[in-house]
């Protein structure tokens, strides 16, 4: 492993478009730096949104400390899960750069 790499939280979350800017709203007030948003298509057990018609789901990816990234879960948990088609999950990945990542 090279020396450059350094661990930290990657969080995954899948939901409807429609939700989209209220979502990263809520990650910026959670701590949360930077994200990756794209257009995500696929099914889930229940295969139900609150809209067909805004425009499917969107993938966002956000890399961050565990600090930040628990805080993003509980928001999940209690906001999110409950009333919308939202999914997500977590993982351990190496970076390089880890500052660009965490908050200072």
């Amino acid at each position: 492993m090279s020396e450059n790499l350094q661990a930290v939280t990657l969080l995954t979350i899948v939901a409807e478009s429609l939700i989209e800017s209220r979502l990263i709203e809520d990650l910026i007030s959670c701590g949360v730096i930077g994200w990756t948003l794209t257009p995500a298509r696929g099914a889930g057990p229940e295969n139900r949104r609150l809209s067909e018609v805004e425009g499917g789901n969107v993938k966002i990816e956000v890399l961050g400390s565990e600090e930040v990234t628990q805080k993003v879960w509980d928001l999940l948990s209690s906001k999110y899960f409950p009333n919308y088609a939202v999914t997500a999950w977590q993982s351990s990945v190496l970076v390089s750069r880890l500052d660009r990542y965490l908050n200072h």
